[in-house]
């Protein structure tokens, strides 16, 4: 049976709206009640929704909502904006396994001011960068064919993330996949009206564009998963106990 979302209620976005205004720790204190039954308690529900269908399709990236959902709290410590809170939810679904962000996962926000989906790796380590580059190298030509399918560029647009200036160092300049290995970064991004959160298209259109973006996610993590399954110590080998003691010569 297909999973279903009736929409956020009129007051998530007001409520966002109201606390890019007022984001102080006195203000949303005293609104708490309102975050928890009117935004993060559908939140919860949602992400269940679109776990029902990732269990179609996409079964590693069913993620907890707990885990999944990410808190409405701002990290202020490296940042000259000390505002205490985000004015938006989003939730990010990443391969199992691998921390969010450093293998290709699924994303999807909602604020007062756009709904987001997104899928890919954004935030790759160093060992994630040269295990994809080196993928790259050799699978240019059906990563290619993937993001250039038709539907999905309609959908999602082109291929984003953060680049270098030239061709990363061991790649010589000419190469022929050199325009994907600048990338630090590989993600599709869209950014729908902010109306249709509280719409029951919300879901359906999250979906679509998550089954859509499905090959890209799994190519690009194909390096990954082969490289722990690789690295997994293999189980000891054992002789199989014997049966009975040899009869005696």
């Amino acid at each position: 049976m297909a999973a279903r979302f009736a929409g956020f209620p009129p007051e998530a976005l007001r409520f966002f709206r109201s606390l890019e205004r007022n984001n102080r720790r006195e203000w949303f204190q005293a609104r708490k009640q309102i975050f928890e039954e009117k935004v993060r308690a559908p939140m919860i529900e949602l992400v269940e929704a679109v776990n029902q269908e990732l269990l179609t399709f996409a079964p590693e990236h069913v993620t907890e909502p707990r885990e999944a959902i990410y808190r409405i709290y701002r990290d202020t410590r490296f940042s000259s904006d000390k505002t205490p809170y985000k004015t938006h939810i989003a939730a990010n679904f990443p391969r199992r396994g691998f921390p969010k962000h450093t293998a290709a996962g699924y994303y999807f926000g909602i604020s007062p001011k756009e709904v987001e989906i997104a899928a890919g790796i954004y935030m790759p380590g160093p060992d994630e960068l040269r295990l994809v580059r080196a993928f790259l190298a050799e699978h240019h030509a059906e990563i290619r064919r993937i993001i250039h399918e038709p539907n999905l560029r309609v959908l999602m647009g082109e291929l984003q993330g953060e680049q270098l200036a030239r061709a990363p160092q061991g790649y010589p300049a000419g190469h022929p996949a050199e325009d994907l290995l600048r990338y630090k970064q590989w993600y599709f991004y869209v950014t729908l009206e902010p109306e249709l959160a509280t719409t029951p298209e919300l879901l359906p259109e999250i979906v679509r564009r998550f089954r859509l973006m499905k090959p890209f996610v799994e190519a690009m993590n194909r390096p990954l998963v082969e490289q722990r399954r690789a690295a997994a110590p293999r189980p000891a080998f054992t002789l199989p106990a014997r049966a009975g003691r040899r009869r005696a010569l």
